[in-house]
């Protein structure tokens, strides 16, 4: 009982709080690393099934002497002795089998769970990298598949090992009863076996073949669906479709391969035990009519026969787990292998203090502390920009457009803690299926009042009334019940409560009405005020409540100030130029269309640009 109630708190320990780092040198290190990483649980396993085999081993030894006994002196003591012990033995051969069982799927979890950890975690780490290094259906199918198909391994480990253990058990108890049938048995399996795993090397290829196919076939689909709604407005889902019913048709094909391979395995599992054990029996019947064996010792050879062939089909299906297994880690190394975008060379400097102002040397944006600041670009692609970089989501990207907190470059420093310090939330947020209160604590620290007033602060109340449940109703993947103005503000919410010294927002209320908007840029300011906070946006009904803003233009900060005092600069002051571009980008609506017309034709002079209608908000 003990050790069952074990068993399950190891279970219920998953997932590992860390993973571990392991070494990448190739697919049979990454499985030993694994099994070094479970050595506990790998030994109690292997001692289960050892014992297992071993009373599954004597089976025929006391059925053969029950029998003997019985047929020389009927059912005296002795023969009630040995079926007692025959019934003790298998007593615990059913105890020992329920509880390997256990150990064996606790192996497999380790294994299967770990190994899921460090993908997810390189994944997580390495950014835009991944993508960058790999399809995107090597990265599904390595968490979706190559993770069980590892855990495989150590689940048959132990019976494996446990059946090759008591192989020599009963090789030893044949010899000393019949010395021809013991030879006979003791040779003739492994030629068996060495016959099956002939066909091992062919099933490999075809499932590393097939495993390929499915690999681009889930890469094939998921930018299919990805860029569906691009698809259909040009008319080329038809294409893609044809390429998506191609691939398949390689994959089924690959599968078919692989089927073909695996049904000749497995009726010669089947033929060539069958006639071995048919080769015994005609050896032991001939060895008792000769009267060199009794008739319990030509039961118990018939056993030992039927019970070395189950070592014998382990030990095929062991290597053909093992082969899957180490095609499998073959991908996840791949995977473990790619740099992160960021952090891959550690941390060079000591991390600033608080309040000091945070930099894009590239165009002179600084965020003075405790101020909260509009963005404000010709181009929304450069402000946006801007921001990401403030976030330091790629070094390489970094070194070249570098970003300084109190005078250090951001690549420099620890990423986990400059993450706490600096919080960049972009314009596209995705959302992930659980309670709506776990989505918004991501940091796992916030009460509930905390949640809702994050929620009131984004304007999310119709959120809240949308889940039957509340703050603790539950979201489907990406958000996908509610609209996309409610997964934004949620993604607002989410990125308030992590409240960090500086917050970065891209177009957090672009998805939203005037109304709406207006609530949520005076509450976000109100709240945000004291605390650096850079906003980057268009929008008039949120700049009016900044306490700055900077506008871009070519590259470089133009101009800076308030809101109020950029739409009352004239054309002809100083900085009345930048100050006339800023008011067409927020907005021509602002001007009366006689000023509108005469500013569009003076900015035509000053830019060198054509004249636009409109305005980019």
């Amino acid at each position: 009982m003990s050790v069952v109630v074990r068993t399950v708190s190891v279970v219920r320990s998953l997932p590992f709080a860390d993973p571990g780092t392991p070494p990448l040198r190739g697919p049979i290190t990454l499985l030993l690393w694994l099994a070094r990483k479970q050595v506990r649980v790998l030994l109690v396993a292997v001692f289960f099934g050892v014992l297992s085999f071993t009373c599954s081993a004597f089976q025929p030894f006391l059925l053969g002497r029950i029998i003997d006994s019985a047929t020389g002196s009927g059912l005296s003591r002795t023969t009630w002795t040995w079926a007692a012990v025959m019934l003790g033995v298998g007593l615990v051969w059913i105890a020992s089998n329920a509880i390997g069982h256990r150990w064996d799927i606790t192996a497999w979890m380790h294994a299967a769970f770990r190994t899921s950890q460090l993908v997810t975690r390189t994944v997580a780490r390495s950014g835009h990298n991944i993508t960058k290094e790999l399809p995107t259906g090597e990265v599904v199918s390595s968490v979706a598949n190559d993770t069980m198909r590892i855990g495989e391994v150590f689940a048959i480990a132990a019976q494996t090992l446990g059946s090759l253990a008591t192989y020599g058990i009963v090789v030893v108890l044949m010899l000393t009863q019949s010395l021809t049938l013991g030879l006979v048995i003791a040779l003739g399996l492994p030629v068996v076996a060495a016959i099956l795993a002939l066909l091992v090397k062919p099933l490999q290829k075809h499932q590393k073949n097939q495993r390929d196919a499915q690999g681009r076939l889930t890469t094939l689909g998921a930018d299919t669906v990805s860029g569906l709604r691009i698809l259909r407005g040009i008319g080329g889902e038809k294409v893609f479709t044809g390429r998506y019913r191609v691939q398949s048709q390689k994959v089924r094909q690959a599968g078919v391969d692989v089927a073909g391979t695996q049904s000749i395995l497995d009726a010669l599992q089947i033929l060539l035990p069958g006639l071995f054990i048919a080769l015994v029996v005609y050896l032991g019947a001939a060895e008792a009519i000769a009267g060199r064996i009794t008739t319990g010792q030509l039961v118990a050879f018939y056993g030992y026969a039927s019970f070395l062939s189950w070592p014998v089909h382990l030990l095929v299906q062991s290597v053909n787990v093992v082969t899957k297994a180490h095609v499998a880690a073959g991908k996840v190394v791949k995977v473990l292998q790619v740099v992160p975008a960021t952090g891959a060379a550690g941390s060079t400097a000591d991390m600033p203090p608080a309040g000091v102002p945070l930099v894009d040397d590239t165009t002179g944006v600084a965020l003075e502390p405790g101020r909260v600041v509009a963005l404000v670009s010709a181009d929304p692609d450069e402000s946006a920009r801007v921001a990401v970089r403030m976030g330091r989501f790629d070094d390489e990207a970094e070194a070249e457009t570098p970003v300084t907190l109190g005078g250090v470059r951001l690549g420099d420093l620890d990423k986990h803690a400059l993450r706490e310090r600096i919080v960049v939330a972009d314009a596209t947020p995705a959302l992930f299926s659980g309670r709506l209160a776990g989505e918004l604590d991501v940091r796992d620290g916030a009460d509930r009042e905390s949640l809702l007033r994050a929620l009131h602060i984004a304007d999310a109340h119709d959120v809240l009334d949308s889940l039957p449940d509340g703050i603790e109703g539950e979201i489907p993947e990406k958000g996908r019940s509610l609209s996309g103005g409610q997964r934004q503000r949620v993604a607002l919410a989410r990125a308030l409560l992590t409240d960090p010294e500086i917050l970065v927002l891209v177009e957090p209320t672009s998805a939203v009405d005037a109304h709406t908007e207006a609530r949520i840029a005076q509450r976000l300011t109100g709240w945000r005020r004291g605390r650096t906070t850079l906003i980057v946006t268009a929008s008039p009904l949120v700049l009016d409540h900044v306490d700055e803003v900077i506008f871009l233009d070519a590259g470089r900060v133009a101009t800076r100030g308030t809101h109020r005092e950029l739409l009352d600069l004239p054309t002809n002051a100083p900085g009345g130029r930048e100050a006339a571009c800023y008011r067409r980008v927020v907005g021509r609506s602002l001007a009366g269309d006689d000023e509108g017309t005469a500013l569009d034709q003076e900015l035509d002079e000053l830019l060198g640009v054509n004249a636009r209608e409109g305005g980019t908000a």
